[in-house]
């Protein structure tokens, strides 16, 4: 009999609730969640569900409430901000809706930046950011400022950016929402590509078309993971 393999990611209880003076908003309640190492991942919902703090607690951009985050065997819902920080460099690609690119450096110094937070040496870096921009079609580009750039463009360099470095998973949020529908078919079809490549992906998306992308989709409501079909219909 074969062995299991532990998930890459693994959520156990998680619950993230935020306080202000007079309110107390549960974002996130009980989450339990596995993503195997190169599985496709989309996680949809209404608005106010929770897509949003789910994927900053998978990113470590915070932590959760109550619960467990085993990432690739190693606990971390309990680091500090700095511990999060570098496993953050190492293991995890963002992409998001509004690209984030810095407007005065150019495609490649976007992409070496991150690479720069990993410690890595610098012809390193150069080889990493060369090979990234490369992988997305945007090699030729790499001397120009993300204004020069369409939309489309914009995104492609953020993807590049994401899996410079090789990291663990690319988590994506909404990574179509600002482009027209040609850029964002060209967007998704690249993320298709990173996957059939062996890359683990979490994407949150509203649109149909591109849920049917991933190999599985994580319904989310009222801040819980519920069955498909327990879902309005505005989540399609």
């Amino acid at each position: 009999m074969a062995l299991a393999i532990d998930p890459l990611i693994r959520l156990t209880g998680i619950s993230k609730v935020f306080h202000t003076e007079e309110v107390e908003t549960h974002a996130l309640s009980g989450v339990d969640l596995d993503i195997r190492a190169g599985q496709y991942v989309a996680v949809c919902g209404p608005s106010g569900c929770g897509k949003t703090s789910l994927l900053s607690l998978l990113g470590l951009l915070d932590s959760p409430s109550e619960g467990s985050y085993v990432l690739a065997g190693e606990p971390v819902s309990t680091l500090s901000p700095s511990q999060r920080a570098r496993v953050r460099a190492r293991a995890i690609g963002f992409i998001f809706q509004a690209f984030n690119l810095i407007g005065d450096l150019t495609v490649f110094e976007n992409v070496e930046l991150r690479l720069r937070y990993r410690g890595m040496p610098a012809a390193e870096r150069r080889g990493a950011a060369h090979e990234a921009l490369e992988r997305v079609g945007m090699l030729h580009r790499l001397q120009h400022y993300p204004a020069q750039l369409s939309g489309g463009q914009q995104q492609r360099v953020a993807v590049a950016r994401a899996v410079a470095g090789k990291p663990l998973v690319l988590l994506a949020d909404e990574p179509t929402g600002n482009l027209d529908s040609a850029s964002g078919s060209a967007v998704m079809t690249l993320l298709r590509e990173l996957h059939e490549g062996g890359a683990t992906i979490v994407v949150v998306t509203h649109d149909p078309r591109y849920l049917r992308e991933a190999q599985r989709s994580v319904y989310l409501y009222d801040g819980r993971v519920v069955p498909a079909a327990s879902v309005d219909r505005e989540v399609a």
